[in-house]
C-alpha cells in the first residue's frame, strides 16, 4: 500500500509555476493576479481562502482579499463581480462558496465572467469540461487527475466509482475520468444517496473516487484488494486532540481500508492541497490567456 502524499506533490507544483512566473516577470510580463471574494465568517471558508493567499505569495501571483460581512446585500455582491469582470488586472477571481443563505449561488457564478472563473463552476467552463474542449477544469476534480498522473497509476479500461453527485466534484471527476486521455478511459459509475447496492458497486471497482461527506462511508467490506481510493471527504468533527478542537474526517474508513488498496489518499494531506495548487494552475492559465483570449 502506497500513500498518494499530495501536501509533497502540491509543493512540486507551486515550485514549478513559481519558476514560470518568474519568467514571465524577466521577460517583461505582468504577474498573475488572482482575487478571492469571501462573505461572512466560514470556519472552513476561512481557512480555504487563508490557504489560497499563503499559495499565491509562494507561486509569486498578486493575491487580493475581499472581505463582506455575512448581511450584505447580493446587490452589492455582484456589483463587486462586475467590477472584478471589468478589472484588467484581475487575471481570475473565485467567489468562496458555500455562502449564505440568502444569495442565490448559482446567480452569483453565473454572474462571473467566464474567462475570469478560475473555479471552473460556471456553466461555460462546466460545459465545455463535458464535450472534452479547452476550459478551466474544477479544482478538486483537476487537482485528482494530476495525483493519478503524477503516480503513474493506470485508468485505462478500469472500473472506477464515483461516490457523490455533487457540481464541483462528483459530476466533473467522473467526466474527467471518462475522456480520452491519461488519466482517462475509464469505464465511470457515479453512485449516489439514491443508489442501490452500493456496497456492491464499490467492491467491483478498481479506483474509488469518494466525495460523499460523509465521514468513514466506506468500509474495508466495500474495497476490494488493490484498489485505488482517492478521498475527497473533508468533514470538520470535534475532536478533544486538537488545539482546534474539530479534525478533518474523510469519507473513507482510512485505518482498516488502507490495508487493502495499491495506493490512497489520507485525510488531511491527500487532495485538499491539490486542489488549492489546480486553482494556481488556473490563474496562470488565465493570466496567460491560454484557454481564452
Amino acid at each position: 500500500m502506497q500513500i498518494i502524499d499530495g501536501k509533497a506533490i502540491a509543493a512540486e507544483i507551486k515550485k514549478e509555476i513559481a519558476a514560470e512566473v518568474n519568467e514571465i516577470i524577466a521577460k517583461g510580463g505582468k504577474r498573475p493576479h488572482l482575487a478571492a471574494i469571501l462573505v461572512g465568517h466560514d470556519g472552513g471558508s476561512e481557512t480555504y481562502v487563508a490557504h489560497k493567499v499563503r499559495a499565491c505569495e509562494e507561486c509569486g501571483f498578486t493575491s487580493t482579499l475581499i472581505r463582506y460581512e455575512d448581511d450584505i446585500t447580493e446587490e452589492t455582491l455582484l456589483a463587486k463581480v462586475e467590477e472584478l469582470n471589468n478589472d484588467p488586472d484581475v487575471d481570475g477571481f473565485i467567489v468562496q462558496l458555500p455562502l449564505p443563505k440568502h444569495f442565490n449561488e448559482q446567480k452569483v457564478i453565473e454572474a462571473i465572467d467566464y474567462r475570469k472563473d478560475v473555479d471552473g463552476f460556471h456553466p461555460i467552463n462546466a460545459g465545455r469540461l463535458t464535450i472534452g474542449l479547452p476550459c478551466y477544469l474544477s479544482a478538486t476534480p483537476n487537482g485528482i487527475l494530476e495525483l493519478l498522473r503524477r503516480y503513474n497509476i493506470d485508468t485505462k479500461g478500469k472500473k472506477c466509482v464515483v461516490l457523490g453527485r455533487s457540481n464541483i466534484v462528483g459530476k466533473p471527476v467522473a467526466n474527467l475520468m471518462l475522456q480520452k486521455g491519461t488519466p482517462g478511459d475509464a469505464t465511470v459509475t457515479i453512485c449516489h444517496s439514491r443508489t442501490a447496492n452500493i456496497e456492491e458497486e464499490c467492491r467491483q471497482a478498481d479506483i474509488i473516487i469518494a466525495a460523499l461527506g460523509q465521514p468513514h462511508f466506506v468500509k474495508e467490506n466495500m474495497v476490494k484488494e488493490g484498489a485505488v481510493i482517492i478521498d475527497v471527504g473533508t468533514t470538520r468533527v470535534p475532536s478533544t486532540e486538537t488545539k482546534s478542537g474539530f479534525r478533518l474526517m474523510g469519507d473513507v474508513d482510512f485505518p482498516n481500508v488502507s490495508p487493502k488498496c495499491s495506493y490512497i489518499t489520507p485525510v488531511p494531506g491527500g487532495v485538499g492541497p491539490m486542489t488549492i495548487v489546480s486553482l494556481m494552475q488556473n490563474t496562470l492559465l488565465a493570466a496567460k490567456k491560454e484557454i481564452y483570449k
